[in-house]
């Protein structure tokens, strides 16, 4: 686990506001692990999970997966299930810009989950969407292999770490 602080790492940045972004504040946290780093990867989909089910299956090497569903909270993209296949694999975390479900099944893994919303209601399995695509959330364009921090204070992207090593 890293050892972090989001307030401790935007510090620096305050006279450079672009050198870091920081999202918007309207992620909630479902996950069992409060704060959360690592590289991302991308998925862009829409009511659609297939292709987050088919990553999250494979090795996370500490990654933190990145799903934007645009903003959709009319189907949930990640749930127990899904969590579970990614605390096993190794990632980190798992930012969705919609909606998760399960919350009871999510906050017993060992992986960060930020959401916009819960929704009981499971998404379409028709496989589309692209990954390792630049997305944008709330505003804030995220590339695959930039840095994303998550704590209790907020969500922060970076070109690269930000941390000690």
């Amino acid at each position: 686990m890293i050892d972090f602080a989001t307030c401790d790492l935007c510090d620096p940045f305050r006279d450079d506001p672009t050198a870091l972004r920081v999202l918007p504040p309207a992620w909630h946290d479902y996950g069992g692990l409060p704060r959360f780093a690592g590289p991302v990867m991308t998925v862009q989909c829409f009511e659609d999970n297939v292709l987050v089910k088919t990553l999250l299956d494979t090795p996370g090497q500490g990654r933190v997966l990145v799903v934007d569903g645009g903003g959709s909270l009319r189907t949930a993209l990640v749930g127990g299930n899904l969590a579970a296949a990614a605390a096993a694999h190794g990632w980190a975390g798992i930012v969705v810009h919609g909606a998760v479900r399960d919350v009871a099944e999510l906050r017993a893994t060992a992986v960060g989950v930020r959401a916009l919303a819960l929704c009981p209601m499971p998404p379409a399995k028709r496989g589309g969407g692209q990954q390792g695509v630049p997305v944008r959330l709330q505003g804030v364009v995220v590339r695959p292999g930039e840095w994303l921090y998550a704590d209790a204070d907020g969500i922060v992207v970076s070109d690269g770490p930000l941390h000690a090593a």
